[in-house]
């Protein structure tokens, strides 16, 4: 029986990764307060998805579509739906997965007691105490018009139009390689 006590202990040891926090897995898109979402955005109502892309992917592709010339990308951007011009500005967010390894922690603290050290210096562990993160980039978007501060909000007027064009511009970024066509395609 105490061969198989320490079978275990020793295998939950060695895979040991505790998770700290986990990112959210969004399949297709959500609908989400932004501040909730992540500390740092607006209290409003974001179209939140994962973005599959290389590090600045949206902003070319807004910056292309809309012809902004690398001016005011990120916020602000105009579009239009049945003649009602509205705007919407855009976050690429991280959220990273953290878990941190118990087994070189508990190995640095037995082979410092079994050197005679007072304090225990890291061995087995890096300097990050054995936290690992795993990167997860997300896009906001909030839109808004002149007669709305949140198209987005539950209760709004033009919410299901906002809606149907933000699934269809993620559907196009994502499914878009050159975004020189998007421009053709308008």
């Amino acid at each position: 029986m105490r061969i198989v006590v320490s079978a275990v202990v020793a295998v939950f040891l060695f895979n040991s990764c505790i998770p700290l926090r986990i990112a959210p897995d969004i399949h297709d898109y959500k609908i989400t307060k932004g501040k909730s979402f992540k500390k740092g955005l607006p209290k409003r109502e974001m179209f939140v998805f994962e973005d599959p892309k290389e590090a600045d992917g949206f902003y070319d592709y807004v910056n292309i579509k809309f012809q902004l010339n690398n001016e005011n990308v990120y916020d602000d951007v105009p579009f239009e739906i049945n003649t009602q011009t509205y705007f919407f500005s855009f976050y690429e967010v991280e959220i990273p997965d953290k878990t941190i390894n118990l087994f070189p922690a508990v190995l640095d603290v037995f082979v410092n007691a079994a050197l005679g050290n007072e304090d225990v210096e890291p061995i087995f562990s890096d300097d990050e105490n054995g936290v690992t993160r795993n990167g997860h980039w997300y896009i906001a978007i909030e839109a808004y018009s002149d007669y709305e501060k949140d198209c987005l909000k539950v209760g709004s007027l033009s919410r299901e139009v906002v809606l149907n064009y933000l699934r269809a511009l993620k559907k196009e970024y994502i499914s878009t390689h050159n975004y020189n066509e998007t421009v053709f395609k308008n």
